[in-house]
């Protein structure tokens, strides 16, 4: 099944929904970092939540969840845009934890305390920047006390995944259900949540063959609602070898010169996407006449991403 979001609205009710198959791209990304399971599942749940968040923005928005906390996963961070697509990456891929009760014990991944941050680019002045404690370090639940301190609107979410035995990914997907402004029914969203509960995990129907229609079938039993839109997800990352060379232009003339001189040339990994962008010295020797040649130029410490 090829990745994708549905949107559907329930007038009556007053909720929206979003549920999305994610298992391309979360394996993609795992593939990509090299993840152990238990650095996939966790990678693989903050894509998930990138996705949905991305689909509640407008055209040209974007969105980027950054999970951090004292365990040894130490960070992981997804991208979404309003098209679907996001990249992502954890800091610490090969971490392995023993499991707990048969279950990947993510809070020790991640850490018990740490810092959920939600920035929104809404093409405005500023980012949009929201930071939480970490409430249960399950990259799940987390999510949810976001809408309910930083949204205030009703809002139920559910990431999931399923492993087969050698710890790839087999099938991945959430489900987001929210208040419409000034239209929900009071406890409606509460209900719903309640109902899904009863139901297997998302991402065990998923599994089993269902589509995310199928999925939302299922938890809106009964009521009416209209689907109206399929939106395609996938990974994407916007890394390149010219944004790649501006990015080393920000180290400036100095360093590139040192650069040169130690080691002739430069290779720079993206850390979403671990493409590898290469320079060689005849390349490295064009930028630093260009830099030199620009006295307004300056130079930073580092460069965090191309």
């Amino acid at each position: 099944m090829a990745d994708y979001l549905v949107r559907m609205t329930a007038k009556e009710a007053g909720v929206r929904a979003l549920a999305c198959v994610t298992t391309e791209l979360v394996w993609e990304a795992a593939q990509r970092h090299e993840t152990s399971p238990i650095a996939g599942v966790a990678l693989g749940r903050t894509l998930t939540g990138a996705v949905l968040l991305g689909a509640l923005l407008k055209v040209k928005q974007r969105v980027a969840l950054r999970y951090e906390g004292n365990g040894p996963l130490q960070r992981v961070m997804a991208e979404a845009d309003s098209y679907g697509r996001v990249r992502g990456y954890v800091a610490a891929p090969y971490v392995d934890l023993p499991l707990v009760n048969g279950q990947f014990d993510l809070s020790a991944a991640i850490g018990r305390a740490g810092l959920l941050t939600v920035v929104k680019d809404l093409r405005l002045k500023e980012m949009v920047e929201s930071v939480i404690p970490l409430a249960a370090s399950d990259f799940n639940q987390d999510l949810q006390v976001y809408f309910d301190q930083s949204e205030q609107i009703a809002t139920a979410v559910q990431l999931g995944e399923v492993l087969d035995e050698t710890g790839q990914i087999v099938a991945a997907g959430g489900l987001l259900i929210q208040e419409l402004p000034a239209q929900g029914q009071a406890g409606m969203v509460a209900m719903l949540q309640e109902r899904w509960q009863e139901l297997p995990p998302v991402a065990d129907l998923l599994a089993e063959g269902h589509t995310p229609e199928a999925v939302l079938a299922l938890v809106f039993a009964g009521m009416a609602y209209e689907v109206w839109e399929q939106r395609p997800l996938r990974f994407a990352c916007d890394c390149s070898w010219e944004r790649t060379r501006q990015a080393l232009a920000l180290l400036g003339a100095a360093e590139i010169a040192q650069l040169l001189e130690t080691e002739g040339e430069a290779t720079v990994h993206c850390h979403y996407c671990r493409d590898e962008y290469h320079f060689n010295q005849f390349e490295l020797e064009v930028l630093l006449t260009e830099l030199s040649n620009n006295p307004g130029s300056s130079g930073i410490q580092g460069v965090d991403n191309p």
